[in-house]
C-alpha cells in the first residue's frame, strides 16, 4: 500500500511538472516575436552547424583568378577579396562567433551565479567583499576592459571566451544576488533549515531552483551580449584572427570594399544584427512566460 503512495505521488510530481512545462510553453507562444525569434534561432543554428557538412567549399580556400566575383551557382554568395566563397565562411563564421557567444555566456552565468547566490544566502562578511567586489568592477567599462585584456594575454579563442565571461558577470551577479535574497526569507527554506538541512544543501535544492528562470532569461541576454561583444573585437582585429573566420573578422576584412563589393559587409553585419535582437526578444518573451506577473 505504501509503494503505492509513494508511486501515486510520484506522478503526479510529473503530472504537475508538464503541465507547468505546457503553461510556459502556451505563454510563450502568445508572445509572436518570442516565438519567431525560437524558431527562427533553431533554424541559424541548424544552418550554419549542418550546412557545412552540405556545402564543403573550404572556407579558407583561395583562389585569385575568382576575387570579387558575383553571385553564380558555384558560390550563391559570391567570394571575397582573396576568391574564397562567402557562403561557406558564413557557415563557419557563424558557428565560431555563436560557440563563442554560448561559451562565454556559461562562464558568465557560472560566476556571476555562485558569485550572486552565494553573497545573497551567506550574507555577512563574505556579503560584503562579493558584492564590494561586483561594485568595483562594474565601476570599468567592460568592453574596454576586455580590450586591455586580450592585448596583454593574447587573442586564442578560449582566451576570448574567458575574456569575455571574466568582464560580463557583474550583472547576473546583481541578478542572482536580488532573487537569492527575495527567496532564503521565505518558509520552505526556514523550514528546509529546520529540518536539519545544511545551508548549502538549502541554497542548492531549495533557493537556486527558484532562481534558474531569471537566470534563464539572463542566460539569453548574455549570448546576445557575448556576440556583440566577439563581433566587435574582431572587427577591431583583438579578435580571432583571420584566416578563420568569424562574422567580427568578415566585418573588418569587408570595410575597404564597402562600394565596390557591399554584400561582403552587409551579409555578417544583418547576421549578427538579427541573431541579436532575437536573442532579446527571445529573453523578454520567456522573462514573460517564466514570471507571468511580468505580463502587461
Amino acid at each position: 500500500m505504501g509503494a503505492v503512495q509513494v508511486t501515486h505521488k510520484e506522478t503526479s510530481i510529473v503530472t504537475i511538472k508538464k503541465a507547468k512545462k505546457r503553461n510556459v510553453l502556451s505563454r510563450l507562444a502568445k508572445n509572436k516575436a518570442a516565438f519567431i525569434s525560437l524558431w527562427f534561432l533553431f533554424l541559424i543554428h541548424i544552418t550554419v552547424f549542418i550546412g557545412p557538412l552540405v556545402w564543403t567549399i573550404s572556407p579558407e580556400k583561395i583562389n585569385p583568378t575568382e576575387t570579387l566575383a558575383s553571385w553564380t551557382l558555384a558560390h550563391p554568395l559570391g567570394t571575397d577579396d582573396l576568391g574564397r566563397d562567402v557562403l561557406s565562411r558564413m557557415l563557419q563564421g557563424g558557428q565560431i562567433t555563436l560557440l563563442v557567444g554560448f561559451t562565454a555566456m556559461t562562464f558568465t552565468i557560472l560566476i556571476g551565479g555562485i558569485v550572486g547566490a552565494a553573497a545573497g544566502y551567506f550574507g555577512g562578511w563574505l556579503d560584503a567583499v562579493l558584492m564590494r567586489i561586483t561594485e568595483a568592477m562594474m565601476a570599468i567599462p567592460n568592453f574596454f576592459l576586455a580590450l586591455v585584456a586580450l592585448t596583454v594575454l593574447g587573442q586564442s579563442p578560449v582566451m576570448i571566451v574567458i575574456v569575455i565571461g571574466m568582464t560580463s558577470w557583474m550583472e547576473i551577479a546583481r541578478v542572482v544576488y536580488g532573487e537569492t535574497l527575495k527567496w532564503k526569507s521565505l518558509e520552505f527554506v526556514e523550514a528546509s533549515i529546520a529540518s536539519g538541512a545544511s545551508s548549502l544543501r538549502t541554497l542548492v535544492g531549495h533557493v537556486i531552483p527558484q532562481v534558474i528562470p531569471t537566470i534563464i532569461v539572463a542566460s539569453t541576454l548574455g549570448i546576445a551580449w557575448a556576440i556583440l561583444t566577439e563581433s566587435a573585437i574582431s572587427y577591431l582585429g583583438l579578435g580571432i584572427q583571420p584566416p578563420t573566420p568569424t562574422w567580427g573578422n568578415m566585418l573588418q576584412n569587408a570595410q575597404q570594399y564597402i562600394w565596390s563589393a557591399p554584400i561582403l559587409g552587409v551579409l555578417p553585419g544583418v547576421a549578427i544584427t538579427v541573431v541579436v535582437l532575437a536573442y532579446n526578444f527571445l529573453g523578454d518573451g520567456l522573462r514573460d512566460a517564466l514570471d507571468p506577473k511580468h505580463v502587461k
